[in-house]
């Protein structure tokens, strides 16, 4: 299942993606309050393999945009921001185990393996809560979260979405798959 993948963007992609990402960072400026796009052009322009990756959250339809600070590492923190999980992360198993698992109507890969061959990570229940807190998400989908061990170990792993004016966390077989289901992940610069 996992591919060579060519991560090289041409000279125009580049341009291309950092117009988009200073379009979407000037429009939403409540979710990066603090944070300028100076600094954060600076990072991208130094981190061709992040800006690859970011690319990669954009052709899958999440809409990458700047959300804070790591309070640790003092790095960007990018969040897919995009209303409804991202269009081309659906419709996937939670990992390769679950995906082994399944004889039959397997789907095209997983949440793990697609997130690991972008080079980003998926979204922790708190993230996912903490990006709710920026706006509605996910109000008529659902995404894939990062997995505690001891749920994974039991064949499940856990979901998030907004309904009703609350976030739900949920759980399901890892082996299962839905048309309205994906996953948003996180990339720090």
């Amino acid at each position: 299942m996992s591919k060579k993948i060519n991560n090289k963007l041409t000279l125009n992609q580049q341009q291309e993606l950092i117009t988009t990402l200073k379009s979407r960072f000037e429009m939403n400026s409540i979710r990066h309050k603090d944070i300028s796009w100076i600094d954060v052009y600076s990072r991208l322009e130094k981190n061709e393999h992040k800006l690859w990756s970011l690319f990669e959250m954009e052709r899958t339809g999440g809409e990458p945009d700047v959300v804070g600070l790591d309070n640790t590492t003092g790095e960007i923190i990018y969040i897919d921001c995009v209303a409804e999980s991202p269009t081309g992360r659906r419709s996937l198993c939670y990992d390769r185990e679950a995906y082994d698992s399944r004889k039959e109507n397997k789907p095209k890969s997983n949440v793990m393996d697609m997130a690991e061959e972008m080079g980003i990570e998926l979204l922790d229940e708190d993230q996912y809560r903490n990006l709710q807190k920026l706006g509605t998400f996910d109000l008529k989908t659902s995404s894939w979260l990062q997995t505690p061990d001891f749920i994974r170990k039991l064949g499940g792993a856990i979901f998030g979405d907004y309904r009703y004016g609350n976030v739900f966390i949920y759980h399901n077989g890892a082996q299962s798959y839905y048309a309205s289901r994906g996953f948003r992940a996180l990339l720090k610069i």
